[in-house]
């Protein structure tokens, strides 16, 4: 009986990978593999994603405004997708593609988003804290009201960046470049800013 359940589970998983599932209400992929998965435009939103494996799927335009915690977006295509107001804690995105992706209000905590191309994307407050986001082209985006406390930004181009509002508490900005950004009423205690570029900003001569 085990075995036949089992099989069950990877032919689910097996014809969702092919893009031949359309109604993800209530399916529980916590741990599945979908690797490679087609899932572009599809409404992710009311299934259970908890630790699931998304590595090289094409989740363009997709739904992931759901339960996606400690989930495995390694080298995947989330170009537009909307995560807004998503549970994506400790996720990983490791060579992801993340073009015009929506981030606004994303719970984003402990997860790895280092080297990523991310400049001009809504990240307004998005709960970062003790996120890597180190190395990553982070220009333009709007950090408003964002959580970055403890986040490893070193490295990171924060260039004209909206920083307004944002927590910064115990962040690591060793290297970045915050070139222009704007960051009135920004909380910067314990902020490490060795070598950093302050040029533009109220910080150039605190």
């Amino acid at each position: 009986m085990a075995e036949l359940s089992t099989q069950g589970i990877n032919q689910d998983w097996a014809d969702i990978r092919q893009g031949l599932v359309r109604d993800f209400a209530g399916r529980d992929l916590c741990g599945a593999n979908l690797e490679g998965a087609k899932l572009a435009q599809k409404d992710l939103s009311q299934a259970q994603c908890r630790g699931t494996c998304f590595v090289g799927a094409n989740l363009q335009g997709a739904n992931l405004r759901g339960t996606l915690r400690g989930a495995d977006f390694a080298g995947a295509n989330l170009q537009g997708a909307d995560c807004r107001n998503g549970d994506l804690r400790a996720t990983t995105w490791r060579d992801a593609q993340v073009g015009q992706i929506s981030l606004a209000g994303t719970f984003l905590a402990g997860a790895v988003m280092s080297q990523l191309d991310l400049q001009d994307v809504d990240l307004r407050g998005a709960d970062l804290r003790g996120a890597n986001l180190a190395g990553a082209n982070l220009a333009h985006c709007d950090f408003s009201s964002a959580n970055l406390a403890g986040a490893d930004l070193s490295g990171v181009n924060l260039e004209e960046a909206n920083l307004a509002g944002a927590v910064l508490r115990g962040a690591d900005l060793t290297g970045a470049n915050l070139l222009c950004a704007y960051v009135e009423g920004a909380q910067w205690d314990g902020a490490v800013l060795v070598q950093a570029c302050l040029e533009g900003t109220p910080l150039m001569n605190a």
